[in-house]
């Protein structure tokens, strides 16, 4: 029998800079349900591809927004509308 952890993410401290600036979520719509990446910008503008079914972990890294999207697009995931942001979250 397969388990699933439904434990939540940890709560981000507002106290401590968590070094990230935006997030996007992509999805790849021909999965069901449909598999999502998270990609993370950094206030220094280097970006992350995460799996968060995976606690996270890295997929990839990129120096610049336009190879992160480029990647993503050619495995044919699409972005869900909107960026959340760092403040955002802080402020809840």
């Amino acid at each position: 029998m397969q388990t699933t952890n439904t434990t939540p993410s940890p709560a981000l401290d507002p106290a401590k800079n968590n070094g990230w600036d935006f997030l996007e979520v992509w999805i790849d719509p021909m999965q069901s349900p449909p598999y999502l990446l998270m990609l993370l910008g950094d206030q220094s503008g280097r970006w992350r591809i995460l799996n968060p079914a995976e606690q996270y972990k890295l997929v990839r890294y990129y120096d610049s927004y336009d190879q992160a999207q480029l990647w993503l697009l050619e495995d044919e995931y699409e972005p869900l509308e909107g960026r959340l942001s760092e403040a955002e979250v802080v402020r809840g």
